[in-house]
């Protein structure tokens, strides 16, 4: 497959480059990126690129509002032939929304090398102004990994993530700053590499944008179907379907057809990022080619792919308030009815809402005048949540080794929390932990330990103190027992809402 990676993309010039250490830059100091396509692949006017811009979002596919976007798939060619389709995908992000730091993947069209180049001495110039770059995040990432590094050369000319710039600054009025990544490899092994060192970036508060076309030059018809077979094994989540896919489309004999994916380095590196990650999903939202231009052919085109990719937002899930009302009511009864008669209340499964009664695991917490009362709860997914909580509430109230058993008379003054959970997720990389938005479950031998994702947010830990914690706290194997060769860590995820909303 190698082979026929290397050969895949036409690189016009190959060239290798170190690692090389990169010093901070004071403000008058910087070496801005200058635009290098404006005229060629969007207009140089500003008012003009307004315009197009107030064109292509006019009639694009709206975003969901309980789903936390999380990275866009993007073309990167000309605005008349691709811009509406690159609007589809900046369509899905909130442009209310503060991202810290926005992610730039594209890959060289004119230069192969080792890894990626990170742009780090200086900001990002367009047309619409200046877009800030997050030196330090991309001064650390040449200075702290093999796999990248930084040579202005391969982006001077580079169009792939200068195209993208614009549609940021359209889309968001506050202020943001980005950190543009041009990979120069056509290794996945590499790409995989790469997706490592920016794992620990992969969270709610910021955004990755994937700059990609899809086929290249086929007839019109034959590039609907491939694209459509990229896009699916896009959507699966899976780097080696997608790498199979975009081979497969080489190894056919068709007509014209280049490649599947232009910059499939850029999109196997997001799908290393969110392989196995729960609560991910890709979601297909425009496609089109150069050919349903006004400017195209219909027999060589380009295919065009707007892609996002999303998990629920965190504490929203997929119940409704009236489901979240039912469920903390179901809690409270079960906890009262236990209490005073030592039973647990019958429910009639049938009279409740469907999402109460599928399997998930879920934690149950009670807090008295805001401090912890009892917490227990149950990871499996082997049992109607409804059940799950009435089980979880009995046993957070009167089993929970920490606290005496819970009174009727203190049941007026302790509020109840539910967190329901996504599946656990092994992980091998413990910087792939997202604080506030990842709970930590650690096993070794016998011997386990949870903490919730709210527990980082509520202590303001960092992440050794969240690992430490848990494995000496709730583990039993002392502080650096996460550490152990045999010690497994798992990820999850919970969506929490408790009787004080």
């Amino acid at each position: 497959m190698l082979a026929f990676m290397l050969a895949l993309y036409l690189f016009s010039n190959c060239q290798s480059h170190p690692n090389q250490p990169v010093t901070m830059k004071s403000p008058d100091s910087l070496q801005n990126r200058q635009p290098a396509v404006a005229g060629q692949f969007y207009p140089s006017n500003p008012a003009e690129i307004q315009q197009m811009f107030r064109k292509f979002f006019f009639n694009v596919p709206g975003r969901e509002a309980d789903q936390e976007v999380m990275a866009i798939i993007s073309p990167h060619a000309g605005y008349v032939f691709s811009g509406g389709v690159a609007a589809a995908a900046f369509n899905q992000l909130d442009p209310t929304k503060h991202y810290k730091t926005i992610f730039i993947l594209g890959c060289s069209h004119h230069n192969s090398f080792a890894g990626a180049s990170v742009y780090s001495i200086g900001n990002y110039i367009t047309p619409l102004g200046t877009v800030q770059t997050d030196l330090e995040i991309a001064q650390k990432l040449v200075s702290t990994n093999k796999v990248m590094a930084f040579d202005p050369q391969f982006h001077r000319a580079e169009h792939s993530i200068e195209v993208q710039v614009p549609f940021l600054q359209y889309c968001f009025k506050n202020d943001y700053k980005i950190v543009p990544v041009l990979l120069g490899t056509q290794d996945p092994g590499k790409c995989e590499q790469i997706a490592n060192a920016l794992k620990t970036y992969f969270t709610p508060e910021n955004l990755f944008v994937i700059s990609t076309d899809f086929s290249h030059y086929p007839a019109y018809d034959v590039a609907v179907k491939s694209d459509r077979k990229i896009a699916d094994a896009i959507v699966s989540n899976n780097p080696e379907k997608f790498l199979d896919a975009v081979e497969s489309c080489a190894q056919k004999p068709v007509e014209n057809l280049v490649t599947g994916c232009c910059s499939w380095p850029s999109v196997v590196t997001l799908m290393y990022l969110t392989q196995g990650m729960p609560g991910i999903s890709y979601k297909q939202l425009l496609y089109r080619n150069s050919g349903d231009s006004e400017f195209g052919e219909k027999d060589r085109v380009v295919g065009y792919y707007a892609l996002c990719v999303s998990q629920p937002k965190q504490n929203s899930s997929l119940l409704t308030e009236s489901e979240k009302s039912e469920l903390l009511q179901i809690a409270r009864t079960t906890i009262l009815t236990f209490l005073q008669e030592k039973r647990i209340p019958v429910i009639d499964s049938s009279a409740l809402p469907q999402a109460l009664r599928g399997k998930a695991g879920a934690f149950v917490t009670l807090k008295k005048s805001g401090d912890l009362r009892g917490c227990i709860g149950h990871f499996e997914a082997d049992n109607p949540l409804y059940k799950i909580v009435q089980q979880m509430a009995i046993a957070s109230a009167t089993q929970d080794y920490r606290f005496p058993t819970v009174t009727m008379a203190e049941m007026k003054s302790i509020d109840l929390e539910i967190s329901v959970l996504t599946p656990m997720q092994k992980i091998s990389n413990v910087n792939s932990i997202r604080l506030g938005t990842d709970g930590i479950y650690i096993k070794k031998g016998s011997r386990s330990g949870t903490f919730l994702p709210q527990v980082a947010t509520e202590t303001c830990w960092g992440l050794e103190d969240f690992l430490g914690y848990c494995a000496r706290d709730k583990a039993g194997i002392g502080w650096e027992g996460w550490k152990d060769k045999d010690t497994e860590i798992f990820v999850y995820q919970a969506f929490v809402f408790g009787e004080k909303e």
